[in-house]
């Protein structure tokens, strides 16, 4: 039987259209509110993709704030809001952030050399290493971070084999391997020789058991009450050390809370609780490495084969805290944004989460 010019048309664009767009899970569109500052249903495909592409991992959690309201909030089987999840090296800019309170208590200077005992022997190239090298990652320090085989890795002889009953002792003690300034090189080393100089300032000379303490304390009293960051907590090692480069647990709320934080340049409720200054030190490059600031990744090229963001898109201004296994927060202060996503992400999926993400981002308008 001939087909008539309708069928035929219909057969045509069966085989040639774009293909049809699958239907939206009722609760992937429950995840959003009404009035997103976008499309509802444009955000909710976003935030399902994160949950449903198996190319981007495991995705456990994401909270989505804009102008300072959640606007999309999801979390897989068997977690929700009030779950703590590890930051891994989200863990870095916490420590940052407690390290310029003491900065301006005028207990610690940027530029001073590092106050680590074991560096100050008259002759000591380590003599050099300043609190803003250490912050930009670029101590000189011979710690080889994600090394192969990965048991020789600086962070897992840290953590988990040599170094792990006293963390800062085993940072602090490898010579230099350049100058200090001039070579950027990522180390979750350096951030716990950071939480010790912290550690050592808040609790002198105390027992590994004071020190804990007393920094739980500070970390309460001047984060985490005026944040709102009722679930954060951190992990100490037996030396009653800080472990302020992998250590901080916090629900998906929090993590926002604290991006929304860094986002207003260091304002909660109302009250500047760490300088503007410092925040923008922190958001600012460091000069070995123009996509990374204070403890925080830029999104910005790295003159490098480096893409650890999303520079080409953009926005300029935006920056993130990242650890391992895809744990992000995302801030875009230009678009009013922070994006958490929470999972667990191997490596070679590493490059299609980031695009997921910033798809996220492509929706909103620029700043």
């Amino acid at each position: 039987m001939a087909l008539l010019p309708g069928m035929l048309l219909l057969a045509a664009c069966g085989q040639d259209g774009p293909p049809p767009i699958p239907p939206l899970a009722e609760a992937a569109l429950a995840a959003v509110v009404v009035e997103p500052g976008v499309s509802r249903e444009a955000l909710a495909r976003k935030v399902d993709r994160l949950f449903t592409d198996p190319a981007v991992g495991d995705t456990q959690s994401v909270v989505v704030m804009y102008r300072g309201e959640v606007v999309a909030e999801r979390y897989a089987e068997g977690l929700g809001p009030e779950v703590r999840q590890v930051g891994w090296s989200m863990s870095k800019t916490i420590t940052a952030t407690l390290i310029g309170m003491l900065a301006a208590d005028g207990r610690l200077r940027l530029d001073d050399p590092a106050p680590v005992p074991a560096w100050q022997r008259s002759g000591d190239p380590r003599g050099a290493i300043t609190l803003r090298h250490l912050l930009q990652m670029r101590s000189g320090l011979t710690h080889k971070e994600q090394a192969d085989p990965v048991y020789t890795s600086a962070e897992v002889q840290m953590m988990y084999g040599r170094g792990r009953g006293d963390m800062a002792a085993w940072a602090e003690a490898p010579m230099l391997e350049h100058d200090a300034g001039t070579t950027f090189a990522y180390s979750t080393a350096t951030s716990v020789i950071l939480a010790d100089i912290a550690t050592d300032i808040v609790a002198p000379g105390k027992s590994s058991a004071e020190r804990q303490r007393a920094m739980a304390e500070f970390v309460d009293a001047r984060l985490a009450v005026p944040l709102g960051m009722t679930s954060l907590v951190g992990e100490y090692d037996a030396a009653g050390t800080l472990t302020g480069g992998s250590g901080f647990w916090a629900s998906p709320r929090d993590w926002a809370r604290f991006g929304e934080f860094l986002r207003r340049g260091g304002v909660a409720g109302g009250v500047q609780v760490v300088p503007r200054g410092w925040i923008d030190f922190m958001r600012a490059s460091s000069p070995a490495a123009p996509d990374y600031g204070g403890q925080l990744w830029l999104n910005r090229p790295s003159d490098t084969d480096r893409d650890v963001l999303f520079a080409e898109q953009g926005p300029g201004d935006a920056f993130a805290m990242i650890g391992y296994l895809g744990q992000y927060v995302i801030v875009s202060p230009g678009q009013t944004l922070t994006v958490v996503r929470m999972g667990r992400t191997e490596e070679p999926q590493r490059d299609a989460l980031v695009a997921a993400l910033a798809e996220i981002f492509a929706l909103y308008p620029a700043g």
